[in-house]
């Protein structure tokens, strides 16, 4: 099993959850986050005074899934989410060695 972390922009999320729905992805936790990469953060301006965000908002999306659905989550994921611009977000992929059912104490391990 594999865990996939997106990082997105907070406006895309809608558009991704419903072409993860579309696509047979239901399974998700979402958290919001703030971090920065190339973008570098934005210039405000409040009250006549200019300063720096450094650390933008974002969301975390977590799925774990089967090792040969990873591709078609990645491609579902970055045709959602994809703009174009500096601070799309990113894809991180990592292996999961055990999953544990709470509620039913099922060990889903391979």
């Amino acid at each position: 099993m594999k865990k996939v972390e997106a990082i997105i922009r907070p406006e895309k999320l809608d558009e991704m959850k419903m072409a993860l729905t579309e696509r047979g992805f239901m399974g998700m936790t979402v958290q919001e986050v703030k971090g920065r990469g190339a973008q570098g953060g934005v210039e405000r301006q409040w009250r006549g005074r200019s300063y720096k965000v450094d650390l933008l908002p974002k969301i975390k999306v977590f799925i774990v899934i089967e090792d040969e659905l990873v591709d078609k989550l990645i491609e579902t994921i970055i045709d959602s989410t994809y703009t174009g611009g500096i601070g799309d977000g990113k894809i991180f992929v990592s292996d999961v060695e055990r999953v544990v059912t709470v509620r039913t104490a099922k060990d889903e391990r391979k």
